[in-house]
């Protein structure tokens, strides 16, 4: 088998070498499985399968030879709209039970029924209580979070008109919503709804299935995501500005090492509370490891990075090359982004993966169920776990390569206005200036159809080298502190006006702002903003890209990203081209329904193009220099 050196699939030196490492060790990663797959169905890259009944599966011919229309009479724009529907509803589903799961330990720590959680910033749970019309002067923090928490819960279900955080979009926005009748009325309603129309024989107009689609998007953004963003910032402490370091060096060669996967912040929490225990430092040091180290994986990895500075080890495609080190003892997961093949890679060194949700089980995996009364005794048994691993450990197959790239994190909407003097008045006077143009927020996922964290990375030095500030979440946050972009030096690759004011306030041009969840973070901003200036969201100047996107999570940020009025560049190409209406739609439509669209575009440079002439049309509008 030939050498190469893998970097026609990443641009990451850590991944290269672990690609090398991978094939050395006959190991099959993510890529090989890809090329397996190789070529990829057509009728599905296009959006033009459909299996939602026992009639077909039904398959549409783009080229009109064959069959136009499915079994039930379906034809190409309807079942490319239905699609694009039920991967709607499964994102935003995904996003808002990971919410419904912090309502939950919020509602347990005001009942009093956990002593393993508890509030950590109750000034940020009584301004929401107050946001919520509770009244939160002289309140007891529990009797706070119970009350709390209730309200969330209707969110859930259909007793109110619209969720509880919505009344933080601008009205225009608002009323905008209302006429289209997208006005979202409960998370749950909306996603079953969308599975109900999408049913053989009941929504069959794309534009019905399509506003549909941007209604359940928005019980996401601003519900379900916007609250597993502010609970985790109540219940485990709102960032605040700190350094780490970020790539597979942050492993240790001497220390128990364990990685935490998935992403909600109610595990992985409790594991990093158990790597501080003494008795579980002593059973480490008797096995011979000088210490227990925890590293991140994806979004939960985030979750603890932005609050607690524990180090990044890699985002979605790196998961499987960190095993490949040979120096993880333990991955110990929750749920969504996480590859079975994890469990397999696992099983060709002495790893071992430890599943937490009874959502989520892996063949192969040892089961350590976590609940909100047995949290503290569970970490501590999978942190035992990993220490019984690291016995078994080969040092002949340990290879960690580089060092760890330094990276400034914990820029939470708080974090952000107080870094500017406590108001936003400072970065509208700055935008108004042009010293910042716009800002971009860059979100989403890897995919091995792109090589892995190039498009992501390229587009954030393409933005700030023309003003533009970037706000990165996720995975994408990764791609972009591996390249030094998340550090206050990288402010001299900005151009003039954007590193002038990162100068004075001593911050990096590209701030984290936190997991895929939070995402929210960069809504409700832009809505401040838009509020402070008397104008709608889409009429700021302002954008979102997802360069390396590839989950159904993505599908739904994106929609109520545009259905919110942000402009949003995709780089993977989304399974919609087989129909002339959805994509039409999609791509210019919804500009004079909602006042954005999405663009397609797989060229960092290029896209940064389309943002650039997006962020100077609205600057204009604005009566700003462009």
């Amino acid at each position: 088998m030939s050498k190469r050196d893998f970097s026609d699939l990443t641009i990451c030196k850590d991944g290269q070498q672990m690609l090398a490492k991978a094939r050395e060790d006959g190991v099959e990663t993510v890529w090989d499985r890809k090329r397996a797959q190789e070529p990829h169905c057509g009728f599905c890259e296009l959006g033009l399968s459909c299996r939602n009944c026992a009639m077909g599966p039904c398959r549409i011919d783009p080229f009109g030879h064959g069959p136009q229309r499915g079994v039930c009479g379906a034809d190409a724009h309807v079942i490319v709209a239905r699609n694009v529907g039920r991967s709607v509803a499964a994102g935003a589903a995904s996003h808002s039970d990971h919410g419904r799961d912090l309502v939950e330990t919020l509602h347990a720590i005001g009942a009093g029924e956990t002593g393993d959680y508890g509030i950590r910033d109750p000034e940020k749970l009584a301004r929401i209580a107050e946001e919520l019309g509770i009244a939160a002067k002289g309140k007891d923090p529990k009797a706070l979070a119970k009350a709390v928490s209730e309200r969330l819960f209707e969110d859930y279900g259909c007793r109110r008109d619209a969720p509880a955080f919505l009344g933080r979009a601008p009205q225009k926005r608002r009323d905008l919503w209302k006429k289209l009748g997208i006005t979202p009325r409960g998370i749950d309603r909306e996603v079953v709804e969308m599975m109900h129309r999408t049913h053989m024989g009941v929504d069959n107009e794309p534009v019905s299935l399509l506003l549909h689609a941007a209604r359940v998007a928005l019980s996401d953004g601003w519900a379900g995501s916007m609250t597993a963003t502010e609970l985790s910032d109540v219940i485990f402490g709102t960032p605040t500005p700190k350094v780490s370091q970020v790539n597979l060096g942050v492993l240790k060669e001497d220390q128990v090492n364990i990685l935490v996967h998935g992403h909600n912040p109610i595990v992985s929490e409790m594991i990093l509370a158990a790597t501080k225990d003494p008795d579980l430092l002593k059973a480490a040091k008797a096995k011979g490891a000088a210490g227990i180290n925890l590293a991140g994986l994806c979004c939960t990895g985030n979750e603890l990075l932005m609050r607690q500075g524990i180090p990044m080890a890699g985002n979605h495609l790196m998961t499987e090359l960190a095993i490949v080190t040979g120096a993880v003892d333990l991955i110990i997961v929750d749920y969504q982004c996480i590859m079975p093949g994890l469990v397999t890679v696992a099983g060709c060194y002495h790893t071992k993966v430890i599943t937490t949700s009874p959502k989520a089980h892996f063949t192969g995996a040892e089961h350590v169920e976590f609940n909100l009364q047995n949290a503290k005794e569970m970490a501590k048994k999978a942190v035992s776990m990993a220490i019984e691993a690291y016995a078994g450990r080969d040092p002949k197959r340990v290879s960690i390569p580089g060092s760890p790239v330094p990276m400034m994190t914990g820029f939470s909407n708080e974090a952000v206005i107080q870094a500017l003097g406590g108001t936003a008045g400072p970065l509208i006077d700055a935008i108004k200036a042009g010293n910042i143009r716009g800002a971009v927020g860059i979100v989403g996922c890897n995919n091995p159809k792109v090589k892995h964290d190039y498009a992501n990375s390229e587009l954030a030095k393409e933005l700030i080298k023309r003003d533009i500030l970037v706000l990165v979440t996720g995975c994408a946050t990764v791609s972009t502190a591996k390249q030094g972009l998340l550090m206050p030096e990288a402010a001299e690759m900005a151009g003039p006006g954007l590193k002038a004011v990162c100068k004075a306030l001593g911050i990096p041009p590209v701030l984290h702002v936190g997991s895929c969840v939070d995402n929210t973070r960069i809504v409700a901003l832009c809505a401040a903003l838009a509020n402070a200036l008397g104008v709608d969201i889409s009429d700021l100047p302002v954008a979102a890209a997802a360069p390396e996107w590839y989950s159904e999570k993505a599908v739904a940020i994106g929609v109520y990203a545009v259905a919110s009025g942000i402009f949003t560049v995709l780089g993977v190409v989304p399974p919609v081209l087989g129909s002339s209406v959805v994509t039409g739609l999609l791509t210019s439509g919804l500009e004079g329904v909602v006042g954005a669209t999405f663009a397609v575009e797989p060229d960092p440079h290029k896209m940064a193009e389309l943002i650039d002439a997006r962020i100077k049309t609205k600057r204009l509008a604005l009566g700003l220099s462009a």
